[in-house]
This record gives C-alpha cells, structure tokens and sequence, in this order.
C-alpha cells in the first residue's frame, strides 16, 4: 500500500501532515501533569535528540533521491548520444541496409521520448513492447549485415547498437532504483515521535498554532522528497530533452 501511495507526492504531503498534526495533538493531550525542571531538561534533551536524528535521516534520504534524479538525467542524455552515433555509424552499412536501420532508430527514437513523457500505465507498457520489438528488428538487420560481410566497420556498427540496448536496460534500472519502502517506514516512524514528544512539551498547553509548523515543514520535505523519488507521479521529472533535440535534427 505505500509502495503505492509513493507513486503520488501529494498525496504522502497531505498524508503526512495529517499524520503529524494529529500525533502532536495526541502528545498534547496525553500530557497530564507539568515536568519539573529537572524533568524538562531531560525531556528536552530527548527531544533535541530525536528531532536532530530525524533531520539527518531526512537529510540522507534527500540525498539519495538527489542521486537517483542525477542518475536517471545522466543516463537520458547517455542514452541520447547512444542513438545518435549509431544514427551516424549506420551510414557506413550497405544503402539498403543503412536505410532500413536508420528508419527503425527514428521511429525507436520516438518510443523513448514516450517512455520519458507518459505518466499513463498503460500507455507505457505498450510503447516497451514496440520498443523492445524494435530492437530486435534493428540487431536483426546490423547482426545479418556483419555476417554477410565481417568487416572492421559493420563490427563498429554493431557496437554501436549494442550500446544503444545497454543505455536502454541502464536507463530502466534506474527508474527502478527508488528509495526503499522500509526507508520510508522508518522516517515516517520518527517523524510521528518526533511530533509525539513536541506535543507533549506543550504539557497540556492550548496552544495549537506551534504544533503545526513541523508537521507543515515536514510535509513539505516528505513531499519534495517523494516528487524526487517518483519518476513519473511528480512535478519535478526527468524530461528527455536531448532525445527530443535528437530527434528534431533528424527530422
């Protein structure tokens, strides 16, 4: 259920603000007698503890959405430059052949700009399974003409297509390379404590305008962090703009 929900970035920002204020509120509500000052100081220091823990864990959890969001831009623009060298390097087969693969790499081309664009599912399946039909047809075709005539240059044709699938598979890992669902249980686990032992601070305090601002905060960091970590849920996306720069010249 939360590997779902994490397919949808407002909807873990709503969530987790809920979740939190209501947290703090209960703290509030459990608190039933006022610390004395010896109390209060240890109280504070666990709640400096647990706050300090989970801006790190935060901090390191945002750093690895970071990582993957660089990963999968470096792979798009990697996969750019793939498709257009063997574009190139198909010249160098006989005219027939050259024609045949250089058609199959516009229309491939335009499959993978989808890929990179579409948030509907099932859009996205069916434009892999022309994707992955497509590539066999273009090695099918550089494959039979290296063997007709085994040469340095169709050898180098050959790589180059084979370079093509890789950034392919690399391109699809990473998009697969999310932050661990139990990451996110563990976080939202000290989050809840964290807002917990805020509102237990208050020691029964009326006051409720305090008990919102980390809860608000901390939907805002659980909602930037899970846009970074949705591929496709979120505002801030991987948009394949060297494929679509590519895919202009060729026209």
């Amino acid at each position: 259920m939360l590997k779902t929900a994490l397919q949808y970035p407002l909807l873990i920002g709503l969530a987790c603000f809920v979740v939190l204020w209501a947290s703090a509120r209960l703290g509030a509500r459990l608190s039933s007698h006022r610390l004395v000052a010896k109390e209060l100081q240890e109280f504070d220091l666990v709640l400096g503890a647990t706050l300090t823990l989970l801006g790190l864990i935060v901090g390191f959890t945002f750093s690895m959405a970071v990582g993957r969001y660089d990963q999968r831009k470096g792979y798009e623009e990697e996969e750019a430059n793939a498709i257009g060298t063997e574009y190139v390097r198909a010249e160098l087969l006989p005219r027939a052949d050259a024609d045949k693969v250089q058609a199959l790499i516009k229309q491939y081309l335009s499959y993978r700009v989808v890929f990179y664009r579409t948030r509907d599912q099932e859009r996205l399946d069916k434009v892999n399974r022309e994707a992955a039909a497509l590539q066999n047809q273009m090695w099918a075709v550089v494959v039979s003409a290296a063997q007709a005539q085994p040469t340095p240059v169709n050898t180098l044709v050959v790589s180059g297509m084979n370079d093509v699938l890789n950034r392919q598979g690399y391109t699809q890992a990473a998009w697969w390379n999310r932050i661990p669902v139990a990451a996110w249980a563990f976080m939202f686990l000290i989050a809840i404590c964290s807002n917990f032992l805020l509102g237990y601070a208050g020691q029964g305090g009326k006051g409720r305008r305090p008990l919102l601002v980390l809860p608000i905060v901390l939907a805002i960091a659980f909602l930037l962090l899970a846009d970074l970590d949705s591929p496709r849920g979120g505002v801030i996306r991987v948009l394949p703009q060297n494929m679509m720069a590519l895919q202009d010249s060729l026209r």
